[in-house]
């Protein structure tokens, strides 16, 4: 049992984890979104009631109040992944309004005919459909870095097939489905030794590392609260300051400009230049409360309780017959597996009747299954409220769908 485990009885602080099957829920599915703890739903409540008014445009109290909470919610989130400035963080929906942005901005206005777009076998959907759009756009084409045996991004094979021709590299922080860990500061030399820039997709490391885009020395880098145990609805794109200046506006309305004519509008200064109409204030706010809330445990602890977690289940799951185990040994978070001879959503249902929740599919990155040889795999993801009695009620039902299928 690690620190984490024996110390606070963090599943207190989570109201979403004390209803389920019996009372007795087992929540294997953070890598899909997390739970909320009970400090960040009070802020969000406390943001839509007594504190609630609109920011940047009130001259009462209230809003100037909110303003501040919101302005100091960006400097928080700068410091949370090490950006140099507050002014290098857009507030956008999620994760994937984030790549869009940076695919539409940056690349829809960069890149041209002959052009080309670095990604890996293992990326999300969010990360290759946008690529996609704007490749089509602007006559730009798309190439794929393997993947190690053991489902790692092969950093040797993209240093030999990068080429001056390459603009974009975007790659996952952690992999969605295998837990895998990129090294994001060799790839981020690998990029910029041809003069690419490079994105890099935290959803699944922010939640369970700690981050600093400086010494990761990528160019964009973006995740969703939603997985940082936050609300959803609400994400970060960072990019250095120097690019995001350079890039026109994503969406037009309120906020965003500096003077507006019929004949002609200028634009603010970024970020306020990327975050048109009126924000989700509220979700801004649970957002800050979210990074206090992991930034009071410690992410190097959050990280050690998780790996202890996935090594215990990746053993158990190991030692049972006609179960396939993928990703590395040093996973983090993530366990994705398969029954042999069961399809992944009766492995899901069997598991929930049992009190158990996983996920069960594609996890919108079919490509990779493509690449292990399936059509889906089950999913059990840990979190920092994940605990020794949620890996024996997995393996415990795991045991069952063996039983039911012989």
């Amino acid at each position: 049992m690690t620190d984490l485990a024996q110390g606070l009885r963090l599943r207190d602080d989570f109201p979403g984890l004390l209803t389920g099957s019996g009372g007795d829920w087992h929540y294997l599915d953070s890598a899909a979104t997390a739970q909320k703890p009970n400090a960040v739903i009070d802020a969000i409540a406390r943001a839509y009631g007594p504190d609630y008014a609109t920011v940047h445009r009130g001259v009462y109290e209230r809003s100037a109040n909110m303003t501040l909470a919101y302005e100091a919610a960006r400097r928080k989130v700068a410091g949370f992944i090490g950006a140099a400035s507050d002014s290098e963080i857009v507030y956008v929906r999620g994760a994937t309004e984030g790549i869009n942005l940076v695919a539409h901005c940056w690349a829809g206005t960069q890149l041209g005919a002959g052009d080309r777009i670095l990604l890996s076998t293992l990326e999300h959907h969010s990360n290759i459909v946008p690529w996609q759009i704007v490749a089509e756009k602007v006559g730009a084409h798309i190439d794929v870095v393997p993947l190690t045996a053991d489902g790692r991004i092969d950093l040797d094979a993209m240093a030999a097939m990068i080429t001056p021709a390459h603009k974009m590299v975007a790659l996952a922080h952690v992999s969605n489905v295998l837990g895998s860990l990129l090294d994001c500061r060799r790839a981020a030399d690998i990029a910029h030794g041809v003069g690419a820039k490079i994105l890099i997709d935290g959803c699944q490391a922010v939640p369970r590392i700690a981050v600093d885009v400086q010494a990761l020395d990528c160019d964009f880098y973006v995740f969703s609260a939603h997985k940082l145990y936050g609300p959803t609805g609400i994400g970060v794109l960072w990019a250095r300051g120097q690019l995001l200046d350079a890039m026109p506006p994503y969406q037009g309305g309120g906020s965003m400009i500096d003077k507006v004519t019929f004949e002609k509008t200028t634009y603010a200064p970024a970020p306020t230049r990327f975050e048109a109409g009126t924000p989700h204030i509220a979700g801004v706010v649970g957002l800050s409360a979210a990074i206090d809330y992991v930034q009071a445990i410690g992410l190097d602890a959050i990280h050690a309780h998780e790996c202890a977690l996935v090594g215990k289940a990746r053993a158990a799951l190991e030692g049972l017959n006609s179960i396939r185990v993928f990703g590395p040994q040093d996973s983090a978070g993530i366990l994705s597996f398969e029954v042999e001879g069961v399809h992944p959503h009766d492995v899901g249902t069997i598991l929930d009747e049992t009190g158990v929740a996983i996920r069960a599919g594609h996890h919108c990155a079919q490509p990779l299954m493509r690449h292990l040889g399936v059509e889906a795999t089950a999913r059990a993801s840990f979190s920092l409220y994940s605990d020794d009695s949620d890996v024996d009620a997995l393996v415990n039902g795991l045991e069952r769908v063996r039983k039911i299928f012989g």
